[in-house]
């Protein structure tokens, strides 16, 4: 039973700080971003 409780604990812990990172992707402010790739140079809007 110990060994249920612990496994149930990681899997909560684990959607709680993934439902985190994503509410963080999506209410973060949109940016710039700067690829400097064999194409050369590209600007994007986020």
């Amino acid at each position: 039973m110990n060994r249920n409780g612990f496994v149930i604990g990681v899997l909560v812990a684990a959607l709680i700080g993934l439902g985190g990172y994503l509410y963080y992707e999506q209410t973060r402010p949109k940016a710039l971003e700067l690829r400097i790739g064999e194409g050369g140079v590209t600007l994007q809007k986020n």
